[in-house]
């Protein structure tokens, strides 16, 4: 859309070179900012004049630049397009510029007009609540530098919306706790405050919802997981038991391998002899027994001496 608007102008300018143009918007730049005021006229430009609210600032014609006010002052220079620049803007540079382009037989070509505003960036906003019976008030205000400051303030909670503009505080009355959003913007920018505000005494409906859900929903987790845990418990039992049966079975095949073959019912004569043969007893090593002593009663036969041949 720009682009067409601009289009159109630069098309009226070169059909009725005497045309005066109005940026009705405006051009908003913040205090500090640097603010470019462009002009539409289409061709080489010869003269081309700058004014703020009927007051000459500067002038190039011919490519020399010509200043009507302190240039300090200013903070001002022109482009050899005829584009006005200022550096650090402040709150007094806002207002109406005047530009007239002449050819260089001196006829008019062209003429517009530029609102700039200057504005302060807004503030932080301040969010507060206060609890009444069964309502709560709550409160989205910022505090302006000047009194002639004034913003656009929202005021937000969940689908519930209230705007005011050229404002410096907002209240909005509901029955419902909740998270609160306060914006505070201007044309140059914007801040936010959020804040979850309940009154004690009552709950909304949305916060009865959501504590019953939360807690139905731990329930079924807390169930689940009990059967879980007893499903998995039941499954080591199960494992337990086959792990069991597994080692009774292979203890009982052990048992019959060593087990040893039973005699038959009817012994042969020969096992009969061998059963009933004693078993051989163990061997006491007999012990010396001492010598036993002679009678002293007997007599010893006397020797007689030999008789020599």
């Amino acid at each position: 859309m720009n682009f067409r608007r601009i289009f159109l102008v630069k098309c009226l300018l070169l059909l009725f070179p005497s045309v005066k143009w109005s940026n009705a918007n405006g051009i908003y730049r913040a205090v500090n900012e640097s603010a470019l005021l462009d002009i539409t006229a289409a061709g080489s430009l010869y003269d081309v004049r700058w004014l703020r609210d009927s007051k000459k600032l500067l002038q190039i014609k011919d490519k020399k630049v010509k200043y009507y006010v302190n240039k300090d002052q200013c903070r001002c220079k022109i482009f050899l397009n005829g584009t006005l620049q200022i550096e650090q803007v402040m709150k007094e540079d806002s207002g109406n510029y005047t530009v007239t382009v002449y050819q260089q037989d001196g006829k008019l070509k062209a003429e517009e007009v530029m609102k700039l505003v200057v504005q302060e960036p807004v503030p932080q906003p301040i969010l507060s609540a206060e609890c009444m019976n069964k309502t709560i008030s709550v409160k989205c205000e910022a505090k302006q530098k000047t009194k002639d400051e004034t913003f656009i303030i929202e005021l937000t909670q969940d689908k519930s919306k209230k705007i005011q503009k050229n404002a410096t505080k907002l209240e909005l009355h509901t029955r419902y706790s909740g998270t609160f959003r306060c914006v505070v913007q201007n044309q140059v920018s914007k801040k936010m405050a959020e804040k979850v505000i309940t009154c004690s005494g009552h709950l909304d409906v949305y916060l009865i919802l959501s504590i019953a859900g939360g807690a139905i929903f731990f329930v079924i987790f807390v169930i689940l997981l009990i059967y879980c845990i007893r499903k998995k418990k039941a499954g080591r039992l199960e494992d337990d038991d086959e792990e069991r049966m597994m080692q009774a079975r292979q203890v009982d095949s052990e048992m019959v391998v060593r087990e040893l073959p039973q005699p038959p019912c009817n012994p042969t004569p020969k096992q009969l002899r061998v059963q009933q043969r004693p078993l051989p007893q163990p061997q006491v090593p007999q012990q010396a027994l001492p010598p036993r002593p002679r009678p002293r009663t007997q007599q010893r036969t006397p020797n007689h001496p030999r008789e020599r041949p």
